[in-house]
């Protein structure tokens, strides 16, 4: 009897401190969910219409679950392009009223097997004149993992870690101006790996080379992202051997969630047939380094950075010392060797429930620069203001005013050229554009 009255006491002081353990942990598990709903919440404002929907068109693969989708968006642009001269060919004129023409159209397989998963995107292209003519090539096409401490490795053609996100700071059509100098959503063919320490996100990766090229108008320039590639003869430079490190750190500023980051990109630069004296183009190097900033306070997101690039080769395929040759989207176009980027964007995330057919709207407005450093050089600027339409049954609206002193998408097909580079004529044009897309 003595031995159990004395043992009660014991037996409760030893639940008492397994209790309190137990709270604590709860509570460290309760914050750590808050946290990630919180961020997930907040994460909606950054959406994008590169995201795929999810879609009922599945099948069993190997054991696994292979999904089908796809996507077809359609454009409807005006502005400061050339007038209708009675060629046949649809104008973008204002004065011609603008004209329809088939954007893109594409197919997503996306496959998952446990802890294994894959990813893989095609995508075609028409030229702005109407339908029929165009361009095709990959996007993506990586097979992953994802290990048990929450870590990812991703092995093929995937997103290069660089700047605050997918897409940079933009939430536009456009994008800012990373990504037309190949610093934002850009798909080389390497390993990336992704894992968290705390409240840091961290990638890193290494590229063997770009993601190549593919079907279309141009020899190299067949491709999504913008990559450094040789002229029509073979002379120039290749993207080779390239290392990306990304860390993000999750915090409040003042009661705000805030995330900061830093990105830092390194890769050599193949050198391929001669430079302009005719002799064996030399091998370069190339290194850019970015700080940047999401702050998200209710439904406004403001995203900042300002990224340093330097393509440290010599005079090789194209007219000005200061400019080495890039290309996507089947055109190659002079981009200057080294400069500084700014850019910004502010965005709010309305939903509208009581709007039966539109589920949410993204209103924002971005400005980014290429800042050069070669002397004679003009910058070449990029407004943007727009809204982003989230409806109902797969749809996703862009309406957007873009105008720019340097942008090859935005106005004058007398382009693709330098306006990235030196950009001799800094006229400014402008660009309205409505861009439906059909999600499936």
């Amino acid at each position: 009897m003595a031995g159990f009255s004395f043992g009660i006491p014991a037996i409760a002081q030893e639940s008492a401190a397994d209790l309190k353990d137990r709270i604590r942990l709860l509570e460290a598990e309760l914050e750590q969910t808050k946290r990630a709903l919180a961020k997930a919440e907040a994460e909606k404002s950054t959406a994008n219409v590169e995201a795929q929907p999810d879609t009922d068109m599945a099948f069993n693969v190997a054991g696994g679950r292979l999904k089908v989708g796809g996507a077809v968006r359609v454009n409807y642009t005006a502005g400061t392009y050339p007038k209708d001269t009675g060629g046949g060919e649809s104008s973008r004129a204002f004065q011609d009223g603008g004209n329809v023409g088939l954007d893109t159209a594409r197919i997503n397989l996306d496959y998952e097997n446990g802890n294994v998963l894959g990813k893989f995107e095609y995508r075609f292209y028409d030229g702005y004149g109407g339908f029929g003519t165009g361009y095709h090539m990959l996007h993506t096409a990586w097979l992953g993992y994802n290990y048990a401490n929450g870590s990812q490795v991703q092995v093929g053609v995937n997103r290069v870690p660089f700047g605050p996100g997918p897409y940079g700071v933009s939430q536009s059509f456009f994008f800012d101006q990373h990504y037309y100098v190949g610093l934002s959503d850009d798909m080389d063919l390497g390993v990336k790996y992704s894992w968290t320490t705390g409240d840091w996100k961290w990638d890193a990766g290494y590229y063997l080379q770009d993601e190549g090229s593919y079907k279309g108008g141009s020899k190299k320039a067949d491709r999504y992202s913008y990559d450094v590639i040789t002229d029509s003869v073979g002379n120039g430079y290749e993207e080779e051997n390239q290392v990306n490190l990304r860390g993000i750190y999750s915090t409040k500023l003042a009661g705000i969630d805030s995330d900061l980051g830093f990105s830092v990109q390194y890769g050599e630069m193949r050198g391929k047939g001669v430079n302009v004296l005719g002799n064996p183009t030399r091998d370069g190097d190339m290194s850019a380094y970015s700080l940047h900033m999401v702050n998200k306070w209710n439904n406004f997101t403001l995203a900042t950075q300002g990224t340093h690039y330097d393509y440290d080769v010599e005079q090789a395929g194209v007219a000005n010392q200061g400019e080495i040759l890039m290309g996507a989207f089947a055109f190659p176009t002079a981009v200057a060797r080294e400069a500084f980027i700014p850019a910004v964007s502010l965005s709010y995330y309305l939903e509208t429930p009581s709007i039966a057919w539109l589920n949410y709207v993204i209103p924002f407005v971005e400005y980014s620069s290429i800042m050069k450093d070669e002397a004679g050089f003009n910058d070449s600027e990029l407004y943007t203001i727009g809204a982003a339409f989230g409806t109902a049954g797969g749809w996703y609206t862009y309406a957007e005013y873009a105008t720019s002193n340097g942008n090859d998408f935005i106005g004058g097909d007398g382009g693709f050229n330098s306006r990235f580079g030196a950009n001799p004529n800094p006229t400014r044009n402008h660009r309205f554009n409505i861009n439906f897309g059909y999600y499936f």
